[in-house]
């Protein structure tokens, strides 16, 4: 076991770099952090706040880096205050559990910090399978907000657009909710194979495999539509066997009834007889009066090759036309991959 990963072990960081303790509110557990920052013994780097409990609220703000140097140098500069402005914003309500992580593109990584670069950081890959589209958009900051409430969400977002001003273009923002028993708006519990603890760590935090961006993680993040409509038309155990999972109990469905298109059959990747996760804090979202309703994928992962075999699964299909039936009811509008760098390498940049 690495230096980071034995700090990790040991003590738990929130974005700052400082140590955290475990609260509960009626909202559910949180982090809050202690008044003085604990140093990383040995450790070349700490993460930003990735591997956190879940969350009732967030916002998923997504930016364009425009070209010029003065615009460069006002991004970079931001970077080194984030933890700051998450401090100053999260203080005002200490149970909110506020945090935020920060994610750029290949191309903004060019522009705004050059080499050295993320072994694995390119631009997401588009994929088609006949009518199932995987589309890559525009994108070159990722902004993870999340809080037990959206006041505090909202304040992050409106002080970083404020602080970043004309050096960046807004390209997409949703705002998440955490619906009722953790459910997405197709009706069952997601994330429920979710890791968590020391195992959410050592699935999203690089370690040696690419020593100079230690404690950094990729995340590749999509917005999916649902047609609610068609979806509820469906009789339950359709749908249970689309998903491959109970829907009032949450419960795996054994191989023997399992379809082999079943999306969580699809999404399961395993290498050398061992399961590889990943992390996701997928999120509800929606607009009522328009009709639209939709889930945000965020998976984190220690490299984007894990995400990207998940998603030629259920868009190709595994082998080639036994595809994820969910995407006959949810349509891609969005997809990017981003790279998160570590704390310790985000408060360590200068202007220029």
């Amino acid at each position: 076991m690495c230096a980071v990963q034995q700090i990790l072990k040991r003590n738990k960081y929130d974005q700052t770099g400082k140590k955290t303790v475990r609260v509960f509110s009626p909202q559910g557990r949180g982090t809050l952090p202690m008044s003085k920052p604990i140093a990383p013994e040995g450790s070349p780097a700490l993460p930003q706040s990735v591997a956190i409990p879940l969350t009732r609220a967030a916002i998923f703000l997504v930016v364009t880096a425009k070209p010029g140097a003065g615009n460069r140098g006002t991004i970079r500069s931001f970077c080194a205050d984030l933890a700051a402005l998450v401090r100053s914003v999260g203080f005002r309500e200490l149970e909110g559990s506020l945090s935020c992580v920060l994610g750029f593109g290949s191309e903004a990584w060019d522009r705004l910090f050059g080499q050295p670069k993320p072994a694995e950081l390119h631009k997401f890959h588009e994929i088609r399978a006949g009518e199932r589209h995987a589309v890559s958009t525009p994108g070159d900051m990722l902004f993870h907000i999340r809080a037990q409430r959206m006041d505090l969400c909202f304040e992050l977002a409106t002080r970083i657009m404020a602080r970043l001003g004309t050096a960046i273009s807004p390209v997409d923002e949703v705002h998440g909710f955490r619906f009722f028993d953790s459910r997405d708006l197709i009706g069952f519990v997601d994330g429920t194979e979710n890791p968590k603890a020391q195992e959410a760590m050592d699935v999203t935090l690089i370690t040696d495999e690419d020593p100079a961006f230690t404690a950094g993680s990729y995340v590749i993040v999509q917005k999916y539509l649902h047609n609610l409509a068609d979806w509820n038309k469906l009789p339950t155990e359709k749908q249970e066997h689309i998903v491959g999972r109970t829907k009032l109990t949450d419960v795996e469905l054994d191989d023997s009834v399992k379809p082999p298109y079943a999306h969580n059959a699809l999404t399961k990747i395993v290498e050398d007889g061992k399961e590889i996760k990943i992390l996701r804090d997928n999120m509800p979202f929606g607009h009522a009066g328009q009709g639209e309703f939709g889930t945000y994928f965020i998976g984190y992962s220690r490299s984007p090759r894990t995400i990207e075999q998940m998603l030629q699964n259920m868009f190709v299909g595994k082998p080639a036309g036994n595809y994820d039936r969910l995407l006959d009811f949810s349509r891609a509008v969005t997809g990017n991959l981003f790279f998160v760098p570590s704390a310790t390498f985000l408060e360590n940049i200068q202007a220029d």
